[in-house]
């Protein structure tokens, strides 16, 4: 994928404490050297921590509070997993608004291991084909989506991947569908 191929596209990528921190940082890198333009949304400002497999790990910076933003300062949306990031984000009226009002807009939004919590409270998941982290397949099926075991689907204009070791593919998968939204 060209360098260039995402220049001028704005990402949020949306998170709390308690991302997994490879599925925020991995990502973030490959769109930044693909040159998007990414941004870390967050409800809480300052810093947020990642949790780095079974323990806590690296802090990053907010870019951009919650509430001082809406969908359409952006071109698409990240959703990193972790278990605690995902289930505080939807609890979070406003996170599940600007989740939803993505989808509503018709643009491109990435979910990896247990970020797809956050579609399916945003009422988007239904007839969507979609992965996740295995302990999500029936909450995804409830909300009317069909959950397969794939390392990587993308279904219209969602992408999704079900854990760290599929980070090449969901970054892969991430550049070709945000960049056909440039072309648009």
């Amino acid at each position: 994928m060209s360098r260039n191929s995402l220049q001028g596209i704005r990402v949020a990528i949306l998170a709390t404490d308690g991302f997994e921190q490879s599925e925020l940082t991995e990502p973030r890198k490959a769109l930044d050297a693909a040159g998007a333009n990414t941004e870390i949304v967050s409800p809480k400002s300052g810093k947020i921590r990642g949790w780095n497999h079974k323990e806590w790990g690296a802090e990053v910076e907010v870019d951009r509070l919650l509430d001082a933003v809406n969908a359409s300062d952006y071109d698409a949306l990240v959703l990193p997993g972790g278990v605690m990031n995902p289930d505080s984000l939807r609890m979070e009226p406003k996170a599940v608004a600007f989740v939803k009002s993505f989808f509503d807009a018709g643009k491109p939004v990435g979910a990896i291991c247990h970020g797809p919590w956050t579609v399916i409270e945003s009422g988007a998941a239904k007839g969507h084909r979609m992965t996740s982290w295995p302990s999500l397949k029936t909450d995804i099926r409830n909300a009317g989506g069909n959950w397969v075991d794939q390392e990587v689907v993308v279904d219209d204009n969602l992408v999704t991947s079900r854990k760290p070791d599929d980070i090449p593919a969901f970054n892969r998968e991430l550049i070709n569908l945000f960049s056909q939204a440039v072309r648009r």
